[in-house]
């Protein structure tokens, strides 16, 4: 008889962790609650935990045969490392007064795989569709602020963002606890098959 165990833990808790903490630090200041010249917080998160970690959770998820969760995690671990690399080098990337509008493609690129991770997540769960519905509206509004160079608009993706790390952190919650227990305490709320 062959053995199903996995041998691999589920990486999901993790990616969305490090996707969480991330984005909730991040979004801190884009929705302007502290100073904007703190920002450089957010780096060594994008680097360590939302970048490297997703991307080891996106590689665990290949090997658990995921693909919805191995394309998620590594893509979204590429984009906090780019986001990590495009503040960091800011000074030789985005220079001239149309800098925000490249940070608007930027964040464009990343809100159509957004869309399409969306409409991936249709057939999986309540809360994987909610996630990522409210981050499809997150990356609308921070690509709008963005190319309209308007504090007002990246504000609003900023709540949103916070509401979306709140997402990804009820998910961590569900599922290490749902696993840890053994039984469903916190659901997913699956679709019906």
């Amino acid at each position: 008889m062959a053995d199903n165990t996995p041998s691999v833990a589920d990486p999901g808790p993790l990616g969305l962790a490090g996707f969480a903490m991330t984005t909730f630090v991040l979004s801190v200041f884009n929705a302007g609650l502290l100073d904007g010249k703190l920002q450089g917080v957010v780096l060594p998160l994008a680097l360590f935990y939302g970048g490297i970690a997703q991307i080891l959770a996106g590689m665990w998820e290949f090997k658990r045969n995921n693909l919805f969760g191995a394309v998620a995690f590594t893509s979204y671990g590429a984009f906090w490392l780019a986001f990590w690399y495009l503040i960091e080098h800011a000074s030789t990337i985005l220079v001239g007064s149309d800098a925000n509008k490249a940070v608007g493609l930027f964040l464009l690129a990343w809100t159509i795989i957004t869309v399409i991770l969306l409409v991936a997540t249709t057939g999986t769960n309540g809360f994987l569709l909610t996630l990522f519905a409210v981050l499809t509206v997150t990356f609308v509004f921070l690509t709008i602020g963005n190319f309209a160079n308007s504090t007002g608009i990246i504000k609003v993706g900023g709540y949103f963002g916070l509401a979306t790390a709140a997402i990804a952190w009820y998910g961590v919650l569900a599922n290490v606890t749902n696993a840890t227990r053994g039984k469903v305490i916190f659901p997913l709320f699956p679709f019906k098959k």
